[in-house]
C-alpha cells in the first residue's frame, strides 16, 4: 500500500530536480507513440527507476522516463511510455505518476495508447478520440484506504474525458483535414490479446476499441479533480474481425506511418487547452 506521505517523498525527489519548473499538463505516451517526448525543448529527463516508490516500465517499447520541459507553448510533465498491471504491477502503482503529476500542479492530462479495433467502421492507422470507457472486473486504483489528499471516497465518473477537451480535439483535426473517429475503450488488463469471443462481447456492450492501458491512470486522474483528453491509436483489428493472427511490430509499425498526423493533433490541442 502506498500512502500519502510517499507520494509526498516522491514529488519532492522531482522537485529537487526540475527545480522552479512547474508541469500544467501530465501527458501520457504510450505504444509506438513515445516519439512525442523527442521534440520537447529544454528536456529534463528522470528515469522512473530512479523515483522512489516508482514502478519501472519493462515494455520493450516504452523507454519509462518522465520527460518535463515545453511542448506545444505548454509546460509539460510527459510519461514516455508507461507501466501496466499485465507486468506485475497493482492498479495503485500503474496510477502513482498521475498522482504525482496532481502534487507538482498538473491539472490536466492527455492520455495515448495504442488500441485493436472493435468497431468494424474503423481502420487500422485511424485515431479514436475517447469518449468514454468500460471497465468490468479489473483492478482498480480507488480500492482500499482512501486517500482524503486526492479526493473523497466517492468518484463521480459521468465526465470522464472532458466533453470541452474533446471538442477542441476535433476542431483541430478537422483543421488538419484528419478523420478522427470518436468511440469507446474498453479495458482488459492482458497481457495475452483477447480471445474473439471477448471482442464480440465488448463489441455488444458498446466498445469501440480494446487495450491494456488507460483506465487506472484515468480513474486515478478523474479522483484528483484532473480534466482529461485521452486518444487512441488504433493499430490492429481486434481478433475475430480479420482472418489473420496479430503479427509482432504490427503496433509500432502502424505508429510509425502516423505518426506525423498524431504529433501535430496533440500539439495543436496542447496549445488550445484552458
Amino acid at each position: 500500500m502506498i500512502i500519502y506521505e510517499n507520494y509526498c517523498e516522491a514529488a519532492d525527489f522531482l522537485r529537487a530536480k526540475i527545480g522552479a519548473f512547474s508541469p500544467e499538463v501530465l501527458l501520457i505516451l504510450g505504444t509506438g507513440v513515445g516519439y512525442l517526448a523527442d521534440e520537447v525543448e529544454n528536456p529534463i529527463v528522470i528515469p522512473y527507476r530512479d523515483v522512489p516508490y516508482m514502478p519501472v516500465s519493462t515494455a520493450s517499447s516504452h523507454k519509462g522516463n518522465f520527460v518535463f520541459g515545453q511542448l506545444g507553448g505548454r509546460n509539460v510533465m510527459i510519461m514516455q511510455g508507461r507501466v501496466h498491471i499485465y507486468e506485475g504491477y497493482s492498479a495503485e502503482q500503474v496510477a502513482l505518476p498521475v498522482r504525482l503529476a496532481r502534487l507538482l500542479g498538473c491539472e490536466r492530462m492527455i492520455v495515448t495508447n495504442a488500441a485493436g479495433a472493435v468497431n468494424y467502421n474503423y481502420r487500422v492507422g485511424d485515431i479514436m478520440l475517447i469518449s468514454d470507457q468500460i471497465r468490468l472486473f479489473d483492478p482498480d486504483p480507488l480500492i482500499g484506504p482512501n486517500i482524503e489528499q486526492f479526493g473523497g471516497r466517492w468518484c463521480d465518473m459521468s465526465d470522464v474525458y472532458t466533453a470541452e477537451y474533446r471538442f477542441l480535439a476535433k476542431q483541430a483535426a478537422s483543421e488538419l483535414g484528419l478523420q478522427l473517429r470518436e468511440g469507446v475503450y474498453f479495458y482488459f488488463t492482458g497481457p495475452q490479446f483477447e480471445t474473439p469471443a471477448e471482442i464480440r462481447a465488448a463489441r455488444i456492450l458498446g466498445a469501440d476499441a480494446i487495450g491494456m492501458s488507460t483506465v487506472p491512470e484515468v480513474i486515478a486522474a478523474v479522483h484528483c479533480g484532473m480534466k482529461i483528453l485521452g486518444f487512441s491509436l488504433l493499430t490492429n483489428m481486434a481478433a475475430g474481425m480479420v482472418k489473420t493472427a496479430y503479427v509482432p511490430g504490427e503496433v509500432t509499425q502502424t505508429a510509425e506511418m502516423v505518426k506525423d498526423s498524431f504529433c501535430n493533433l496533440v500539439r495543436i490541442c496542447l496549445t488550445r487547452l484552458p
